[in-house]
């Protein structure tokens, strides 16, 4: 059968469409390898060993590319494509790349040498930061000598090398070289099953970064020619490189890709109970896209990349989810809203229970951390919808699993946070006795998931009662009196401040916009710009709107903020709306929630779509066009963020663990929806 995501000439002879296109694979505890489909380098975090010296985080580029040359019938072929400062392209192997697929989530290159057909494949040891690259000699009549050039380096994946006089130790050993960057550095190996190894010391200076350029930020650097591998192959041998921090790995690449392929089976069999395909009976409109189980299929294992270990002092085994590949850490926020599609939804509650318990061990002050530094620092607390993030989470867990011992365990933690909001905790985050309603906010202080900051700059502070922040409050405070009664605790505590708070809920809504208001009693009054925050207030299980006020919310973002890939952040006829995501710094900042649509958001609105109108074949029909953005950019995953304007070409964070949970869980929802 052919693979989902499989690419020919039309695509992989062209420079353009295989640099914009990205692959991805992961080892479960924070690091990766990532890249072009073209081989080309176009940013500072493309690498085949991203290791994650202090799983999850800590990660270090240790190993950058291969480049190869075949040479065969007296016929030099360059399979590398690199570009070098001054824009220059040299050498273009992408020009014998006859094809590119999928295999699960594994990258195969297939490479066309006169009548020679040479298959390369890259994937990563689970649960160790060990890269194994294979190449397999498929089709040919003569014998082949491929040598490969391996281009290291040693750096934290946010920065870039320039490497002035820079020696590293490069040791020979038995079946490869050891590296040693520097006195200190974690040791790291390049091995062979089969290839002949000779050490090397050369830099190669001044790759060219057209992504890193286009983003504002320095756009050149320097790797180290650190080995030559180099191996003759006959028609049906093969030949598998090995980069690790383990002096000893598995060089047995055929067992190892078996190992990589079960664990994606048992992924798929894990998700037995997810329905793929749309009901048989539901009465699709002509227009409906094709089957899309695939797609679906899919989402399942590249939910998988996101999810880490985050090993606790009494929990070797805790769990984390990182935000995004390839720059985010493990940050609360997208944890929680990640957890339903990334665990639940896959069949996989037990990773849910785990990572619900790690949280706790980290609540302070009532609050959730915001993010775990990269560094390692002590963990920040800056948010405060990720805390009321984690109700939700746990109210889905819980309604998947019925498992009242978690729900028992975490009790005395939740009351602590909203015995902490009741009475006030950080950034003012306190609760207005007045109306109910959460306060959040103080200058300087990013709180929202609309979190841009660009030195001293707040882009969208919104300090005051946002939306979205209240109608979590709400529905945290309804599970609390749901969960009081389950375990059989006074709930009239809680009945009590979720009936003032949606009371209270009433003073956003907008009489003459006919829709909710973005931010209350803010330091310049009410913000009545159109953004998709209340979405939330119709698509969590506790709505505080009544249906009417639901179905309004619904259309207004319907007709201004949807998009093929998500919702926009900002109404388009905003003054401050901004269509394109790019520039430096400042500029993308700038844009980030001003017009950029989220991918994201396509969760909330099919979820409150449903709600409203109880029509699944055209809540479908919203969320198919983002399922098949799963094609461009990051192949095989979806994208953070997309301009707000037409094409909606995919930007920032090429692979996102929420835009890939929402999308699981909506599709999920639909496909389970029953009407009352």
């Amino acid at each position: 059968m052919m693979p989902l995501f499989d690419f020919g000439r039309e695509v992989c002879s062209h420079l353009a469409a295989v640099e914009e296109r990205e692959w991805l694979v992961t080892n479960g505890i924070g690091g990766f390898a990532s890249g072009t489909i073209g081989g080309l380098l176009t940013r500072r975090y493309h690498g085949l060993l991203v290791a994650a010296l202090k799983p999850p985080l800590g990660r270090t580029l240790l190993v950058t590319k291969l480049d190869e040359l075949v040479t065969t019938d007296g016929q030099v072929y360059p399979l590398h494509t690199n570009r070098w400062s001054g824009n220059v392209v040299e050498p273009r192997g992408f020009l014998y790349l006859e094809r590119f697929h999928l295999e699960g989530t594994t990258p195969v290159w297939s490479y066309r040498l006169a009548e020679s057909l040479l298959e390369k494949r890259v994937w990563m040891q689970p649960g160790a930061n060990t890269t194994y690259v294979r190449y397999d000699y498929r089709q040919g009549q003569r014998p082949l000598v491929l040598a490969c050039k391996a281009m290291v380096n040693y750096r934290d994946y946010h920065f870039s090398t320039h490497a002035g006089d820079w020696q590293m130790q490069i040791n020979p050993i038995a079946h490869g070289v050891q590296i040693i960057a520097f006195d200190g550095a974690t040791p790291f190996y390049l091995l062979s099953d089969r290839a002949e190894a000779v050490a090397q010391h050369d830099w190669y200076r001044n790759f060219w970064l057209s992504v890193e350029a286009y983003r504002g930020l320095d756009a050149t650097e320097d790797h180290l020619y650190a080995g030559l591998f180099q191996a003759n192959l006959h028609p049906g041998q093969s030949l598998t490189i090995i980069a690790s921090t383990e002096p000893n790995p598995n060089r047995d690449g055929q067992s190892a890709y078996a190992e990589r392929q079960a664990c994606e089976q048992q992924l798929i069999g894990a998700a037995a109970g997810i329905k793929t395909k749309s009901s048989p009976t539901e009465a699709a409109p002509a227009s409906a896209e094709p089957d899309l189980s695939g797609l679906v299929r899919h989402l399942i294992l590249a939910a998988d990349q996101f999810i880490v270990r985050r090993a606790m002092p009494d929990d070797p085994d805790g769990r984390s989810v990182i935000a995004g590949y390839p720059w985010f850490g493990d940050w609360g926020r997208d944890t929680m809203i990640s957890l339903t599609g990334l665990t639940v939804t896959t069949g996989r509650p037990q990773v849910a229970r785990s990572i619900l318990r790690t949280f706790a061990r980290f609540v302070d002050r009532g609050m959730l951390p915001n993010r775990f530094p990269d560094a390692g620092e002590a963990p920040e607390y800056n948010t405060v919808d990720a805390t009321l993030w984690y109700f939700e989470a746990i109210r889905a867990y819980h309604a998947a699993t019925n498992d009242d011992a978690l729900l028992g365990e975490l009790w005395p933690v939740l009351q602590e946070i909203i015995d902490w909001h009741q009475r006030g905790t950080r950034y003012r985050i306190q609760v207005d006795p007045a109306d109910g309603l959460l306060y959040a906010g103080e200058p300087g202080v990013q709180l929202t998931w609309m979190d841009a900051k660009v030195g001293d700059w707040v882009v969208t502070p919104r300090i005051g009662k946002p939306v979205e922040v209240n109608a979590l409050w709400y529905n945290a405070l309804r599970f609390m009196a749901d969960t009081a009664r389950c375990l059989g605790h006074p709930a009239e505590r809680y009945q009590a401040a979720a009936q003032q708070a949606e009371t209270g809920f009433a003073r956003f809504w907008n009489k003459t916009l006919n829709y909710c208001y973005d931010v209350l009693d803010g330091p310049q009054g009410h913000e009545a710009g159109l953004r998709p925050n209340q979405l939330l207030a119709v698509s969590l299980p506790y709505s505080p709107l009544n249906p009417s006020q639901q179905r309004a919310v619904v259309d207004v973002c319907a007709r201004h903020l949807w998009t093929s890939h998500g919702l926009r952040s900002l109404d388009p006829r905003e003054p401050a709306y901004i269509g394109h995501y790019g520039g430096g710094p400042l500029e993308r900042d700038g844009a980030y929630h001003q017009g950029t649509v989220w991918g994201w958001l396509i969760g909330p609105f099919v979820s409150a779509h449903l709600r409203v109108y109880g029509d699944p074949a055209l809540s479908r029909i919203y969320l198919t066009p983002f399922l098949r953005s799963l094609f461009s950019t990051n192949v095989g995953n979806l994208s953070e963020i997309f301009d707000g304007d037409p094409p909606f070409q995919g930007r920032g964070c090429p692979a996102q663990a929420w835009s890939v949970a929402e999308a699981l869980r909506a599709w999920q929802e639909i496909n389970c929806f029953k009407k009352a």
